[in-house]
């Protein structure tokens, strides 16, 4: 397909973003007012589903097993284009990592690209992916075959600027117990075996780790459970920890030297530990260089110049991470907050129902669906995403 064609389609595609821009904040709006934790998105999976299918698209829902997870496409062809939306708030803060965006963002990308399937020799997927909060709902929807025969994925996440190139650890999530025996504090301690101290050497070892590991990685957690009263000895402790790495080797390294800590407060007080790893274990985000490389140009042609080559700085985990391992992918962020806003806080939450936040939907939306228009039309550009990739897996395989 000629130049032309193509600047005329992804005008197209624009337009049908602009004209059904409403619903779109609208949609992220209600997503953002009310906030549903992993695995629980029934208001914002109905939402959305609504909104795609009033658009034409043909609607599965409830694919991979999970309720709120869902397919919409639109199109007929070999080459498919996926966009994944997100839509889980985090426990007690809300929307603070903008998932509102993600979703209705993708919603209208979908949109746009559905509004010009027919000149194209393809199809358009946007895929509900629950769950990205901590449990990995993407790693799920792999083991159950829900990206087979994608050509390319891609999604844009919220935060304090403009990036093309998201630089995502892996991460493994450790849930932690400590079994020892109550027994009254004050008449008879040497009764008792304290789950709490076992925890709390633990604790300490890993704060004592964190000085010998590499400056990139991260090990943190909270302590969920500490006893029930200051006169008992503690006879359960628990928490929940997270290890992440840039590469997944050294994750593996890095989750053998946590056990050992957590082992450690088992040995020096006689407590009984229990070790759970989450099975859904985020990779490192691959990103994709020509996928990257059009959209950062589509990027660009809305005002969100990025240029290359970028530094990117860690944005914490993400199960696109494991998505970018079986298939080209992209994950951009947009800017809808300073730089001096936290991400994952009340503070941001309420930038993703800003003004910003409301253009970032619209805005990453149009950057979507002239990439994915540019993937449909340029069987060159396919081509060379799909060697990258090769290249990149054949570099990475053990």
């Amino acid at each position: 397909m000629d130049d032309n064609r193509r600047a005329e389609l992804k005008a197209r595609a624009s337009a049908a973003i602009d004209a059904c821009a409403a619903e779109l904040i609208d949609l992220s709006l209600r997503i953002h007012a009310h906030p549903e934790v992993a695995y629980h998105e029934v208001q914002a999976s109905a939402w959305l589903t609504e909104l795609l299918e009033a658009h034409g698209f043909d609607v599965g829902r409830g694919i991979a097993d999970m309720p709120t997870a869902f397919r919409a496409t639109a199109g007929h062809g070999a080459a498919v284009v996926a966009v994944l939306a997100e839509y889980d708030a985090l426990p007690g803060i809300g929307h603070g990592c903008g998932h509102n965006i993600i979703a209705a963002s993708a919603a209208g990308a979908g949109i746009g690209v559905r509004a010009v399937i027919d000149a194209l020799d393809g199809s358009v997927q946007v895929i509900g992916t629950p769950a990205e909060e901590v449990y990995g709902g993407k790693v799920q929807m792999i083991r159950a075959g829900a990206f087979e025969g994608i050509d390319a994925a891609m999604l844009v996440h919220p935060g304090t600027r403009d990036a093309v190139v998201a630089k995502a650890l892996a991460c493994a999530e450790l849930q932690v117990e400590y079994f020892g025996r109550e027994a009254h504090a004050a008449a008879q301690p040497e009764n008792g075996i304290n789950a709490l101290e076992a925890m709390i050497i633990a604790y300490n070892a890993i704060n004592a780790l964190r000085q010998h590991i590499r400056g990139t990685a991260r090990v943190h957690g909270v302590i969920t459970d500490g006893g029930e009263a200051p006169n008992i000895v503690p006879g359960h402790s628990a928490a929940s920890f997270l290890v992440r790495a840039e590469d997944d080797p050294y994750l593996e390294e890095l989750k053998e030297r946590v056990v050992a800590c957590f082992e450690a407060g088992a040995q020096a007080t006689g407590a009984r530990v229990e070790l759970r790893w989450n099975p859904n274990q985020y990779a490192a985000m691959q990103t994709n260089a020509p996928l990257a490389e059009a959209f950062r140009r589509n990027f660009s042609s809305v005002g969100r110049a990025v240029p290359s080559p970028e530094t990117p700085r860690p944005l914490g985990s993400t199960d696109m991470g494991n998505v970018s391992r079986i298939l080209p992918a992209i994950h951009p962020g947009i800017a809808i907050a300073p730089q001096d806003v936290n991400g994952h806080s009340p503070r941001f939450a309420e930038h993703a129902a800003s003004e910003a936040g409301q253009r970032a939907v619209i805005d990453a939306a149009k950057a979507m669906a002239m990439t994915a228009v540019d993937v449909l039309a340029d069987p060159d550009l396919r081509a060379r995403m799909r060697s990258e990739f090769e290249r990149w897996r054949g570099i990475a395989a053990p």
